[in-house]
């Protein structure tokens, strides 16, 4: 099993990256504040205006370690990579199997599958939680339930897409009762691209970083994050990982973000607005990621494997997945679904 090595955020702008020797170090100003052993490092992501050296660019791109750029917001700017690797062999099949109908409708089905069955969980973990006795939340679960079984009388991957809209207008629903009356933020509505209140805002920063966690994941076992069949194909667009995303939003974003404000983690002090658009603050994001860092530390049963697992392996146990069913390993996609 892979071994779950750390992720260096850098958060402070105008930080100076370098490397010296196995080394990965961060200066602010004439300060070195960091340094990390290369060897515990398998990513890292700056937000915001940095500078990193020629020769980090090159170590990183040597030994593996993915290396992002973020806007201050946390939109995905770039990533600098090495020489693809994996088996080409893995890919082409990857690439056959997008025009293989029966393959793709099978794939997409228990991705969809998962993704309403966890969201149900979420829904109903915050329905034992509340004490109002409201029961929108379980009545919202069973509408999933139903969403669900229509999944099982179709083959068409648009009428697929269709009905995993109409499960998450449901779920989204529901967001505000699973914040609780205790709440001071409110989520009203999914908003996006550019989010307008504080929920919608570390919701949307949550997920670019479970995106870009899954599409290194993919990358790691040899598979093209952009080859989806879930999200239509388009340039520049890592449809696979966005697809990998939908069975993994609920228990590892969404339910992580509901902790955060039910938990009273994040203040309005840690929020700004821009213009039409909130984002979380520097403050604001390194809380975010302190807490995320320590989640994905935190030990689960896999479903499928039957062992435990730290949650940030998670995304690799699904590529992995995924690439022994090209292999003919397995018989169909085993999704995680969340207990």
């Amino acid at each position: 099993m892979k071994k779950l090595l750390n992720t260096l955020y850098v958060l402070t702008p105008d930080s100076y990256l370098f490397c010296r020797n196995e080394t990965i170090c961060v200066k602010i100003g004439e300060d070195e504040k960091v340094s990390i052993p290369a060897l515990s490092v398998d990513s890292i992501v700056c937000f915001g205006k940095n500078t990193v050296s020629t020769p980090l660019i090159a170590f990183c791109a040597e030994r593996g370690i993915s290396l992002v750029f973020l806007s201050e917001h946390g939109r995905f700017i770039a990533r600098v990579e090495g020489p693809v690797s994996g088996n080409v062999l893995l890919r082409r099949r990857q690439y056959e199997s997008l025009d293989d109908r029966s393959f793709s409708a099978a794939f997409v089905r228990s991705l969809l599958m998962a993704k309403l069955r966890n969201s149900k969980t979420v829904l109903l973990r915050s329905a034992r939680n509340e004490e109002s006795g409201d029961t929108a939340l379980y009545d919202a679960a069973g509408r999933l339930s139903e969403l669900a079984k229509s999944l099982l009388g179709t083959d068409s991957i648009d009428t697929m897409r269709g009905i995993e809209g109409a499960a998450a207008s449901v779920y989204f629903s529901c967001f505000d009762r699973m914040l609780g009356d205790a709440c001071q933020f409110r989520f009203e509505a999914r908003s996006r691209r550019p989010p307008n209140n504080e929920v919608n805002a570390a919701l949307s920063f949550v997920y670019t970083i479970l995106r870009r966690e899954i599409a290194s994941a993919l990358e790691t076992v040899g598979l093209d994050p952009a080859a989806g069949y879930l999200h239509t194909l388009r340039p520049g667009r890592p449809s696979f990982a966005l697809d990998l995303m939908e069975e993994l939003r609920a228990p590892m974003c969404d339910r992580f973000v509901l902790t955060l404000f039910r938990r009273k983690q994040l203040s309005c002090s840690q929020f700004e607005s821009y213009e039409d658009a909130v984002y979380l603050n520097e403050k604001g994001r390194r809380t975010v990621l302190t807490a995320w860092q320590k989640r994905k530390g935190e030990t689960i049963d896999h479903p499928f494997l039957g062992e435990k697992v730290q949650i940030g392996l998670v995304p690799y146990v699904q590529a992995m997945l995924f690439a022994r069913l090209l292999r003919g390993d397995l018989d169909c996609y085993p999704p995680f679904v969340w207990r």
